[in-house]
């Protein structure tokens, strides 16, 4: 007999749910870094606002806040990120890791119609077909455990 397979039932998160909080590398130091978005928001001369952003570095203690609103946004290199020879694996956090690989493990995939929930377009349903294949999964897998591994021992 033949283990049950995996099931991944689609979690309707959105891209967008994981940015609050994300793995980087450190501007200076090149070591794992912590970015988070601040609920302060600051006005522009035309009043837009824009989420401030603060950059905290445990290796070498650099904490830098930043806000496009005063012309200093920066666009951190992520920290999860993995080349794979179908082209790159990558992730804001270990929750966000954690929903790729449940999804690519999952040899049944299942999410509900569209016309239910009115949420057409989920972060999986977005993802790139090869990741979704089934003949790339242990590739895409070793790629997920290889940036897990860097986090623990980055």
């Amino acid at each position: 007999m033949s283990a049950a397979p995996l099931r991944f039932r689609d979690t309707l998160s959105k891209l967008y749910q994981f940015t609050d909080s994300m793995l980087v590398r450190c501007p200076r130091c090149d070591g794992m870094a912590h970015c988070d978005r601040r609920p302060a928001f600051t006005p522009d001369a035309d009043g837009t606002t824009y989420a401030q952003r603060r950059l905290v570095c445990l290796s070498c203690g650099l904490a830098r806040n930043s806000s496009c609103a005063d012309g200093r946004c920066f666009h951190p290199v992520l920290w999860l990120r993995a080349e794979t020879r179908h082209g790159e694996v990558w992730a804001y956090n270990l929750e966000h890791l954690d929903l790729l690989r449940r999804f690519v493990a999952a040899s049944l995939r299942e999410r509900p119609p569209w016309y239910e929930h009115g949420r057409k377009m989920t972060y999986v349903a977005r993802l790139p077909t090869w990741i979704k294949q089934a003949k790339n999964r242990d590739e895409v897998l070793r790629a997920v455990d290889r940036m897990r591994a860097s986090v623990v021992t980055g």
